[in-house]
């Protein structure tokens, strides 16, 4: 543990030392100093080890920070199955939708430098959005599916694809037509720019009027377009000159350069011959860089982007964001529309706790964070001035089942 404890400053110090010089995240000298239990989150190394010796899970990087130190690091297992190698500390995971807060705060950015208001119709900066229609799925003559296209009640605006309630959705989600329209269109296939993603898009139905309820959706790939459109680069390069070098995130992107390949972390064959959840290549040099689910991080580059959120916007002397605008970001935006499991609300790039109970998850009110496809996860607790970060590469069947035990387990943690 101490070993680990030592690894993680001298990465942190390395990291920073290309970008500028800063005082790393501070060690505790034991989970108790900060209030939290070792044998409860032994116990926890304890699950995993058993879920990667039963072929659930290849290997994890787990980290647990309170009251501004790290308290716990736990790294397990395999950084690729078919290598012999194990995984490590600065191995580098596909974080999918853990990119969406990243690219929000970019976008928030732009609304502090007065470039947009979260009040603009998308369609003020993207015009083909204002095109598109609200679809209802009635029986045609024929008595086959059809769909009824109506002009939509009011336009959508940023709000609506900061929260998720634009009326879009992703083809996955569901079996209906404009489900399926998603899925022959190819909307977020890696080989569209986001240009094309977004001139695709605006060919759909709206699945409901904006505004309406709250749907997960390809909203905040729209977003990563809108910042192409506002700063006149591309999102790679607008993201990684506001927040990533910013905070010395020198591993995060939307592809592993080659150098650095031998450190991704791939997802392993499931138990007893299941089907494997298809990843993409870290190194395709795909066109489409995904706002809603396509950056590669490690954990170092997470959690100096979780200590920025924690301390009010700022990391290591820098400030990505004004601590008013972090505030409205993680505040609830849904109120009672439906959509959203009962206790848990969305803000602006972030799921939020707005009540104790109902979630049948342990927490406070008032922590927020999201997690990733392949099985990631992150979350601040304000209250309880805690961050946790779990890193994995997993199948779609197993990953809310993995990372809702590693919430539960790390909330039990808590003793102090």
């Amino acid at each position: 543990m101490n070993g680990l404890r030592r690894t993680l400053v001298v990465l942190l110090i390395a990291a920073a030392g290309t970008v500028h010089a800063e005082t790393p995240v501070p060690m505790a000298a034991s989970p108790e100093e900060v209030g939290l239990s070792s044998a409860q989150l032994k116990r926890l190394e304890e699950v995993t080890r058993k879920q990667i010796d039963d072929g659930l899970v290849p290997g994890t990087v787990m980290l647990v920070a309170r009251r501004g130190k790290i308290a716990w690091v736990s790294v397990q297992g395999k950084r690729d199955p078919a290598q012999p190698d194990p995984m490590k500390l600065d191995s580098i995971f596909r974080i999918y939708s853990m990119t969406k807060p990243i690219v929000s705060v970019t976008l928030m950015q732009l609304v502090e430098e007065g470039r947009l208001q979260i009040t603009d119709p998308v369609s003020k900066y993207l015009p083909e959005i204002g095109q598109m229609k609200v679809g209802t799925e009635v029986t045609g003559a024929d008595g086959m599916p059809m769909l009824r296209l109506s002009d939509p009640t009011r336009p959508m605006t940023v709000q609506d694809l900061l929260r998720h309630t634009a009326g879009l959705t992703y083809g996955g989600r569901g079996a209906g037509l404009i489900h399926q329209a998603y899925r022959d269109a190819k909307i977020g296939d890696r080989s569209f720019t986001t240009q094309e993603f977004v001139s695709k898009l605006s060919r759909m139905a709206l699945k409901f009027n904006p505004g309406d309820r709250w749907e997960y959706s390809v909203a905040v790939d729209v977003q990563g377009r809108l910042v192409e459109v506002l700063t006149g680069k591309k999102l790679g390069e607008a993201v990684a000159d506001r927040v990533l070098q910013p905070l010395g995130m020198v591993d995060t992107g939307f592809q592993v350069p080659a150098a650095k390949v031998a450190r991704a972390a791939q997802p392993g064959p499931r138990p007893n011959g299941q089907p494997m959840t298809p990843r993409f290549k870290v190194d395709d040099g795909a066109p489409f860089q995904s706002g809603g689910g396509g950056m590669l991080s490690t954990m170092e580059d997470y959690l100096r982007f979780t200590m920025a959120l924690s301390n009010g916007g700022a990391f290591g002397g820098k400030r990505i964001l004004g601590k008013q605008t972090l505030a409205f970001m993680t505040a609830d935006h849904t109120g009672d529309r439906p959509g959203r499991p009962a206790g848990l609300g969305f803000g602006l790039g972030f799921e939020v706790r707005t009540r104790g109970g109902d979630s049948a998850l342990p927490g406070s009110v008032g922590e927020y964070g999201w997690a990733g496809n392949a099985g990631t996860l992150f979350w601040l607790d304000p209250k309880e001035q805690l961050i946790a970060i779990y890193m994995v590469q997993v199948s779609d069947p197993d990953r809310v089942e993995l990372r809702n035990r590693f919430r539960t387990m790390v909330q039990a943690a808590i003793i102090d």
